[in-house]
Order: structure tokens, then C-alpha cells, then sequence
């Protein structure tokens, strides 16, 4: 679980502590939280928009492994083929075409286990980008999409009486 707190605390501007609130909130409070609005409005979407052919490289490169790891360590079933819906559904969240709600909604059916133990795998995907500003700026946009998918997953479980862990 510290791996999953680290990548968040260090991809994204938030401490532990306002890691810890964050996680114990709804998915509507979280998405209307100013701490979630000032991570978004930080991303840089031209950097993002400029560099979508790079990363659509890495996702290319990296997300079969990562779908076969879901697979065959964590039991997901239903992965995606390739990464062609992922990529796009990237480029459609940095175009504004697509929303997170829709992200969530894909997700829902992750354990959150599962979820979570994928996390600072899926923000790696992108350590070998050469240049430090696009590389920090991709996975912090991931981690910043991971962190909605764990806050929903969370109040799932919560709402399905799951107990979840300490961290």
C-alpha cells in the first residue's frame, strides 16, 4: 500500500495527509474538491496535447505487459486487446472529449485490490520518457486519473461493506 501512497504523494501535489482525507472522501466530493480541481487545472494540457504522439508510443510499447500482468498476476478477466483504447481514451480525456465519470464507470469492475496494486505500475509505464518535463507531466496526469479510479473503488467497497485496510 506504500507504493501506492508514494506514487501519489509523489506525482501529484499532496501530502500524506491530504492523501489520507482524500481517500476517505465520496467520489463527488473528491471530484469537486479544490484539491482535485487545482491538480487538474495544473496539468499542462498543451504539454499533454503536444506530446500525445509520444505517449501513444509508450502506451503502445508498455500497455500490452501491463494488460498481461493484470491477467496473469492480479486475475483480472476482461483487459483490453491492445492499447488502442486506452491511447484514445487518453487523448480523448486531454481533448476534453472524454469525462471522469466515464472513466470511473469503465473501472468499476477492478477489484480494488487489484486497482490499487496497478497503480505505480500504470504511472511507470512512463519512466523511460527521456525529457523530465514530459515525462513528469504524463505521470502526473496518470496519477491524477488513478487517484479517481482508487476514491471510487474505495467508496464502493464502502458502499458494499467491504472493509478496507489501514494504509
Amino acid at each position: 500500500m506504500s507504493s501506492l501512497y508514494s506514487t501519489f504523494t509523489q506525482h501529484l501535489n499532496i501530502t500524506s495527509v491530504q492523501l489520507e482525507l482524500i481517500l476517505s472522501k465520496t467520489l463527488n466530493e473528491v471530484l469537486n474538491s479544490p484539491i482535485l480541481q487545482q491538480e487538474l487545472n495544473s496539468l499542462d494540457i498543451d504539454l499533454l496535447k503536444e506530446t500525445l504522439p509520444t505517449a501513444g508510443a509508450v502506451l503502445a510499447k508498455e500497455l500490452p505487459p501491463f494488460y498481461n500482468w493484470l491477467k496473469n498476476e492480479l486475475g483480472i478477466k476482461r483487459v483490453p486487446d491492445s492499447p488502442d483504447h486506452t491511447t484514445k481514451w487518453v487523448v480523448g480525456f486531454v481533448n476534453n472529449q472524454e469525462s471522469l465519470t466515464h472513466l470511473v464507470e469503465l473501472h468499476r469492475p477492478v477489484p480494488r485490490p487489484a486497482l490499487e496494486a496497478s497503480v505505480p505500475r500504470l504511472v511507470g509505464v512512463f519512466a523511460g520518457v527521456e525529457d523530465k518535463q514530459i515525462r513528469q507531466e504524463w505521470q502526473k496526469a496518470v496519477a491524477a486519473l488513478c487517484l479517481i479510479l482508487v476514491v471510487a473503488s474505495r467508496e464502493q467497497d464502502r458502499l458494499n461493506g467491504v472493509t478496507l485496510l489501514a494504509s
